[in-house]
């Protein structure tokens, strides 16, 4: 997680992700990039999109200005705007860097609509093989201290264990492993069980603290985030 990319339109919302990509470039000793996608047709033609540019700039240099003191070790906080679909555009500047990560918020304004979520950042996470962290609109967590790693049956479910672990020893964050199933028969407990077993271990040569827990449920997104909200959890890693 060398460096770090991070959507911006300059809305208030789409700032919680720079905000939050600050919180984890300091953990984690990342540049970020901020990135700016200019739609390729402006209804003015033109010339709104060179005054389109020109506002992006000066508006990029006035979070350069007010954000770069809040990077602890001489990270660079850099920007570039670029034209074209916001999530082509923004995997495309991630996958220019080795041991990226994107942090986006998922809710925006103007270049990436209403809700964010519902279209371009689902798309990024969709359309790129690197890790990317969300953030809803309110307040910006000053910590990871607990993190939520759902297991299930699917065979992909391990993947995310090495990036979850990163930031778990970055932050020295406890990891909750929560092995989530919709039904409890023999084979599910045993699957569910060696993936226990086998994370268990992996967390344990990097010296992560951990619990587990099983849950079973009906809809498991519902009972994971439930679960989250009861110990008070800074992060989901799904």
């Amino acid at each position: 997680m060398k460096h770090i990319i991070v959507p911006i339109d300059f809305s208030k919302e789409s700032l919680n992700g720079l905000r939050l990509a600050i919180i984890f470039a300091n953990q984690l000793k990342s540049n970020i990039q901020m990135v700016y996608v200019q739609r390729v047709v402006s209804d003015m033609g033109r010339i709104g999109l060179e005054e389109e540019h020109k506002t992006a700039i000066q508006n990029f240099d006035k979070l350069v200005e007010e954000y770069s003191s809040k990077l602890h070790d001489g990270q660079a906080l850099s920007y570039i705007i670029k034209k074209g679909k916001v999530y082509r555009e923004v995997v495309n500047q991630a996958e220019a860097f080795e041991d990226t990560t994107i942090i986006c918020s998922t809710h925006g304004a103007s270049g990436f609509e209403e809700f964010f979520i519902g279209s371009n950042a689902f798309k990024i996470v969709s359309a790129t093989e690197s890790p990317v962290i969300t953030i809803r609109h309110g307040s910006v967590p000053h910590e990871v201290k607990k993190i939520v790693m759902p297991i299930d049956i699917t065979s992909d479910t391990r993947q995310k264990v090495p990036i979850t672990a990163e930031i778990a020893k970055a932050f020295g964050a406890e990891v909750h492993i929560v092995a989530v199933s919709s039904i409890q028969t023999d084979e599910v407990v045993t699957k569910l069980n060696a993936y226990t077993k086998q994370i268990n271990e992996y967390l344990k040569g990097y010296d992560i603290a951990f619990k587990t827990a099983s849950l079973t449920g009906d809809n498991i997104t519902d009972i994971t985030i439930e679960y989250a909200l009861d110990i008070n959890a800074d992060l989901i890693s799904i």
